[in-house]
């Protein structure tokens, strides 16, 4: 993407014998939210370390706003509002004191200050030390975005904060895409992503294993849903549907587990025609969505080995 303001190309990060990530190739475009999603150890917190310029490459490398990530890490700092996962923060001072010192480092006052700390319904006055964890995330978040820089990294922004506020957010993010901004957003909650990003990269052990636009995503995701019926009902009632598969039936016939795909209209449909007692339909939960793509990249890599060894 000649437009890209984020470029990586490439890029390696290994901790002597341990993997960090291999070979991450992606560009996130200007004005693009993209998300960024893997479990607990991927090398999720290792590729931001990465773009802020906090680690210095093993092979590859990143650019933002055509800067080296790197060799130009002052520069790419001063265009990059930055949320970390792990926030630790100064804990005899004051929220305002906090905002304050930070704005020094870009020459102060930041200029959207107090827009923030309005839409957040954060208060300043208290020390840090008697602030709880949603209000501390506030404060992180309000020092990320308040210098309007162009490039917003954010690692999980919407921890510990309330429904109000997570809800807040997402409209702020949407609101910052509006004014251009680019946003690499890294979070365990998929709902949270589809609800801003256009498109999401999923990462495992250290390399990136997908990279969807968010409506294929949607699309093809699956939901798990829980039937229990007042008397059994063939199960091929239920594989019969697109977009509808028997994960397990209980011995009874009364109760059926489903994994759902695509529009549920179908399903709906048949169930209202069916004696159910109570029906159990959850979020699409992550760990299904890398699953689906884990088990994709485990069956190329298997074939590749195989090819590999009948070429031996």
């Amino acid at each position: 993407m000649p437009d890209a303001s984020i470029a990586v190309s490439h890029l390696t990060r290994s901790y002597g014998k341990r993997r960090g990530v291999v070979d991450l190739d992606f560009t996130v475009g200007a004005g693009e939210i993209f998300g960024f999603l893997g479990p607990n150890g991927a090398g999720k917190t290792t590729t931001i370390r990465l773009l802020m310029g906090l680690l210095r490459p093993g092979a590859g490398g990143a650019r933002i706003c055509g800067l080296d990530c790197w060799r130009d890490a002052p520069a790419v700092k001063a265009r990059v509002g930055f949320l970390p996962g792990e926030i630790h923060l100064y804990e005899k001072m004051t929220g305002a004191a906090f905002v304050d010192f930070f704005a020094a480092f870009r020459g102060g006052p930041a200029p959207r200050r107090d827009e923030f700390v309005e839409r957040l319904q954060l208060d300043l006055a208290p020390r840090i030390r008697h602030l709880s964890k949603g209000n501390r995330q506030k404060l992180a978040v309000v020092q990320a975005l308040m210098h309007d820089a162009p490039v917003l990294i954010l690692d999980e922004p919407s921890s510990g904060l309330d429904p109000l506020m997570q809800a807040e957010l997402i409209e702020v993010l949407r609101e910052e895409q509006q004014r251009g901004k680019t946003i690499f957003l890294s979070s365990h909650t998929l709902s949270e992503v589809e609800r801003v990003a256009q498109r999401v990269a999923i990462i495992r052990e250290g390399r990136i294993v997908a990279i969807e636009d968010v409506e294929h995503l949607r699309a093809t995701r699956e939901r798990r849903m829980e039937v229990l019926l007042h008397q059994p009902v063939d199960p091929a009632v239920f594989d019969a549907l697109p977009g509808v598969r028997v994960l397990t039936t209980h011995a009874d016939g009364c109760h059926v587990d489903l994994a759902v795909s695509g529009n549920p209209r179908a399903l709906l449909e048949l169930l209202g025609t069916l004696p159910i007692d109570d029906l159990v339909y959850g979020p699409p939960d992550l760990e299904s969505v890398f699953l689906r793509y884990y088990d994709r990249a485990d069956s190329v890599a298997a074939n590749a080995d195989r090819s590999a060894e009948a070429r031996r």
